[in-house]
């Protein structure tokens, strides 16, 4: 038998590829390719930019008190004596508290709205509903959680207090600011990020999966449990980690609520304090090497939101790398 492409010559004389990523003659789509590639570029350059600003305003602040910045206590402006420990603790274990808050309630309305669990008519207006928190200011969240919130969960952190004071997460009186609180907004704040994206994953599932897992006898539950909520782990996991990003830069509803008082307790009911929120009640007054310290916090901010990004990105590739 003959060959085809002796049978059937190519009337054009050439090998055409139609997924070339360059043609001829095609200035349009190269001068696109080149316009991504500045944009790209762009922003890798401002990131830098602003880290290089951001360091060298510190650079008093970092050569004078160097990694014992970390570890210090004390935060004394008039004599100049500076500290972050107190805030970086506060920072992470508001925003620690408000994922272990956010996750599961994230994926419980993930599930709702992306399974057939209720009719699509409920499923719809609660995912929009979900949605729409991430469109209130956060200065409002704040404040519906100082004067409504607080009150309102004021007489069931007092029963915590009264029979589980031996337990060091209950060991203090609640107040109306603290940490407890911080941590409930801030998980209200991330609900949106960790739902929408957990259910644009579970909706990415492929429905094989689903009716395999019940045609070989599973439950709906075992079904949700087994195989969904596996196949979509690594995007449920950079949806936490992102939700995660947003609560350590979270600023005013924070900075309402969490009391700003530079304390490291245990008790969820002594108020806190956190680098955004010490950065906006301090950066208008202050001067000088004062502007140093807290340009240093900002410094450690970035650090810890760039550490939880970078180590989402490689998680999820590892455990992209596994399914495969």
């Amino acid at each position: 038998m003959a060959n085809p492409s002796e049978q059937f010559p190519n009337p054009v004389g050439i090998d055409l590829d139609i997924t070339a990523k360059k043609g001829e003659k095609f200035s349009v789509e190269d001068g696109f390719t080149w316009l991504v590639r500045g944009f790209a570029f762009l922003t890798v350059a401002i990131l830098f930019w602003m880290t290089w600003v951001v360091f060298t305003k510190a650079q008093p602040a970092i050569a004078k008190f160097g990694l014992g910045f970390f570890t210090s206590t004390t935060w004394d402006v008039p004599n100049e004596i500076f500290g972050a420990l107190p805030y970086i603790y506060g920072t992470l274990f508001s925003s620690i508290l408000s994922l272990l808050i956010a996750v599961p309630i994230g994926l419980a309305v993930a599930l709702v709205t992306s399974e057939d669990i209720f009719p699509q008519k409920v499923r719809t207006p609660v995912a929009f509903i979900v949605e729409l928190i991430a469109a209130i200011p956060s200065v409002v969240i704040g404040l519906w959680g100082f004067f409504v919130l607080s009150p309102f969960l004021r007489p069931a952190q007092q029963w915590l207090y009264d029979n589980f004071k031996v337990i060091p997460l209950f060991s203090t009186p609640p107040s109306d600011t603290n940490m407890l609180m911080a941590g409930i907004i801030l998980g209200i704040m991330i609900l949106p990020t960790m739902a929408a994206i957990s259910r644009d994953v579970l909706l990415l599932v492929p429905k094989e999966l689903r009716t395999g897992s019940m045609a070989l006898g599973s439950t709906r539950w075992e079904t949700i449990f087994r195989v969904i909520l596996p196949s979509g782990l690594s995007g449920i996991v950079g949806a936490a980690m992102l939700a995660l990003g947003r609560a350590l830069g979270e600023t005013m509803a924070v900075t309402l609520i969490i009391g700003n008082n530079p304390l490291i307790s245990a008790s969820l009911f002594d108020p806190g304090y956190t680098i955004p929120a010490v950065l906006a009640v301090e950066f208008a007054e202050a001067t000088d090497f004062h502007i140093s310290a807290l340009m240093y916090l900002a410094l450690i901010l970035f650090a810890l939101t760039l550490v939880v990004n970078i180590g989402a990105v490689l998680f999820v590739q590892s455990l992209g790398a596994k399914n495969r």
